[in-house]
């Protein structure tokens, strides 16, 4: 039982202590389940992210579901959800009843801003690592690339992205793996 409550308590944490949505959680996410919990590696979490954009639904609760459920299987999955949504339900409901008397004033406008900046470069930051842990050659940087114009030029869907990339991972392997024998 103590398992299931650290896994709750371990994402209602990420879940009540950062801002910016699904990306701006990752370098929590890296410090809490990586280093510090030892659930899952860098690589895992990069699958588990990957997973997360591609099936419906919110990237980090998809996200916490895949590792409450790697941990501890279908309860841990719904454990690990519920506590990552929680945080959120009690502060949108907090905001929800005072923000008509604060949005316009100008000093929680210049906070938000500031926010806005900070989680920015959370999310660089994270990005940055797992960049230095998924390319590993010439083409993966290559495949970065791609998925990055593609991405940033919204020329095709992030589901479609995920798949050929996937096949392009598939096919540089089986390709290396046949040009060895």
């Amino acid at each position: 039982m103590s398992e299931y409550i650290e896994l709750f308590l371990v994402f209602a944490r990420i879940g009540a202590f950062t801002f910016g949505g699904g990306y701006a959680m990752l370098p929590m996410l890296q410090k809490e389940v990586v280093e510090k919990k030892k659930w899952a590696t860098d690589e895992e979490i990069l699958d588990y992210y990957a997973v997360g954009q591609c099936t419906p639904g919110v990237i980090f609760v998809n996200t916490a579901t895949f590792i409450g459920y790697s941990r501890k299987g279908i309860l841990g999955g719904i454990i690990a959800t519920l506590g990552v949504v929680f945080p959120s339900i009690v502060i949108i409901s907090l905001i929800a009843t005072l923000i008509s008397n604060f949005s316009e004033i100008e000093m929680v406008q210049h906070a938000l801003h500031g926010i806005r900046l900070a989680v920015c470069v959370l999310i660089f930051n994270a990005t940055f690592k797992l960049f230095k842990t998924g390319v590993k050659d010439l083409f993966g940087i290559l495949l970065f690339i791609f998925s990055l114009l593609a991405t940033y030029l919204s020329l095709l869907p992030t589901i479609v992205i995920v798949v050929v990339s996937a096949a392009l991972g598939i096919a540089f392997q089986l390709y290396n793996t046949r040009k060895e024998v």
